[in-house]
């Protein structure tokens, strides 16, 4: 049988594409270059993630160009692609295949399209099946693995890195932040409620965390141990981390305004912070395995944390910290911590 080379390379090629956003702009450099008058293309993935429901790539002919438009949870249904589309030119899409929650396959012409270029089209669409279920297949993993994982987890467990005892060292400002009486608060409140109030604490804290260039590696209880790697300086990734900190207070303050409007009480925390070097390692049984962060920097930064009620702060800052960082910070003197050998510096912010 003799095809049309957009034909071949889906056939042949297009399941190896590294990514939904090179495929299409790979499928309509070539459909362009067999004919086609197409000013731009669309692809719109389902995605299996919290708080994302679609992710759909835009592509125009003119410049090669590809862009990313989010479709969230809850949001209206997803019209990206085909809004994107009628600007450019007269639109035609085709779900591949037909399922209603299968990817959709859409391109804007340069003019109408005649009834042999909409047949050539669809044929593309029908040939793209094979393809883009490989594809959607690979990001769904990668949405579900980052979701419950983490970003550096989740992209090492795709690479293969599934031997226990494996890891790497990482240089970096670490941040532990933990809910104060929290045990009472669970043993006094239905389940519900417990959870919502959690839900709320975590969204508050990672999402400064994220803003600010940080990554969450674990949830522990009602705890929270995120870092900030040095990508440059030392002194930046502990200033980033300040200022997550400073935004997380600001997201909580805000947050048990609300709660005492509605008669809840507030969620006090300690945070930590604390610069050193940890190990990510790949540690388990057998059959069972978690990424977890162990060192010496770890168990500090969490003793550190479980000095904030004794001394009436919120956040408690290493030495090591202090030494990097950029903010003026005000010194609380030296102090032991429980399991750590030697006296730690401990500092806190100037409004704490």
């Amino acid at each position: 049988m003799d095809l049309r080379a957009p034909l071949v390379w889906l056939i042949d090629e297009a399941a190896a594409s590294p990514a939904p956003q090179s495929f299409l702009a790979e499928l309509g450099s070539r459909l362009l270059a067999d004919g086609l008058p197409l000013a731009g293309g669309a692809l719109t993935l389902a995605t299996p993630h919290p708080i994302i429901a679609y992710r759909t790539w835009l592509w125009r002919a003119e410049t090669g160009a590809v862009i990313e438009a989010l479709g969230f949870v809850g949001g209206p249904p997803n019209q990206a692609g085909r809004e994107w589309l009628a600007e450019l030119g007269p639109v035609r899409e085709d779900r591949v295949p037909s399922e209603s929650n299968g990817p959709v396959l859409g391109w804007a012409g340069a003019r109408p399209f005649g009834p042999i270029e909409a047949d050539r089209l669809r044929q593309a669409a029908r040939f793209a099946a094979a393809p883009l279920a490989a594809l959607a297949a690979r990001g769904a993993m990668s949405a579900l693995l980052e979701a419950y994982l983490g970003r550096r987890s989740a992209a090492r467990v795709q690479a293969g890195e599934l031997s226990r005892g494996t890891g790497e060292t990482i240089r970096a400002a670490l941040l532990y932040a933990d809910l104060r009486d929290f045990t009472a608060l669970s043993e006094a409140t239905e389940p519900a409620a417990v959870i919502a109030a959690l839900d709320a604490w975590f969204d508050r804290v990672t999402g400064a965390v994220h803003a600010f260039g940080g990554e969450v590696l674990k949830f522990i209880g009602d705890g929270v141990l995120a870092i900030f790697p040095v990508a440059g300086k030392p002194g930046e990734a502990c200033d980033a981390a300040l200022r997550a900190i400073a935004a997380a207070r600001a997201g909580m303050a805000h947050l048990d305004a609300v709660r005492q409007t509605q008669g809840l009480p507030p969620l006090p925390f300690g945070v930590a912070l604390h610069f050193g070097e940890i190990l990510w390692g790949n540690v388990g049984a057998a059959d069972r395995l978690d990424f977890t962060a162990i060192g010496p920097a770890v168990n500090l930064v969490s003793r550190l944390e479980g000095l904030c009620k004794p001394l009436g702060h919120n956040v408690l800052i290493s030495g090591a910290v202090a030494v990097e960082a950029t903010t003026g910070l005000v010194s609380l003197g030296r102090h032991r911590l429980r399991g750590i050998a030697h006296p730690c510096s401990v500092f806190t912010l100037p409004e704490n």
